[in-house]
């Protein structure tokens, strides 16, 4: 993975993990134990499937750009319907407190969109390649007068 896509994944993945640590906190405090297991599910669970999809985005962009706003568009899609398929499938589970499993799921996906939103803005991305310019002559495009 080259050190964009990493720091890229860096710089959503560590403000996730810090709510999904304060989640957990709040979680135990007002849940007990199963409530802190609860919300430590939801988070990691959020903190795999935006990592994943993030790292199928960064991907797909390098191959095959012209499918990248579509592949984008999709596969938010795709996760918030498979986040929702799992907050419905626990959604009676005894093994931890599903409420504070959803709760940490909402806040995880939320702060990962954020982080990803401000990293992408805070990116120095070129929309023009400025190693291209060089290597080809320039051409008259317009009527000269």
């Amino acid at each position: 993975m080259p050190s964009n896509d990493a720091r890229n994944l860096l710089q959503c993945a560590v403000p996730t993990a810090a709510a999904g640590a304060i989640t957990v906190a709040v979680s135990g405090a007002v849940a007990g134990g199963k409530g802190a297991l609860g919300a430590a599910v939801g988070a990691v669970l959020a903190i795999l499937f935006m990592g994943i999809g993030l790292y199928v985005l960064q991907r797909t962009a390098k191959s095959l750009p012209q499918l990248f706003q579509a592949m984008g568009l999709m596969l938010y899609v795709a996760q918030l319907l498979l986040l929702l398929i799992f907050v419905g499938v626990f959604k009676d589970t005894s093994l931890f407190n599903p409420r504070t499993f959803a709760a940490s799921l909402v806040v995880a996906t939320v702060v990962w969109m954020a982080a990803q939103a401000r990293a992408h803005m805070k990116a120095k991305i070129f929309y023009v390649d400025p190693d291209a310019e060089k290597n080809e002559k320039s051409e008259k495009t317009g009527p000269s007068s």
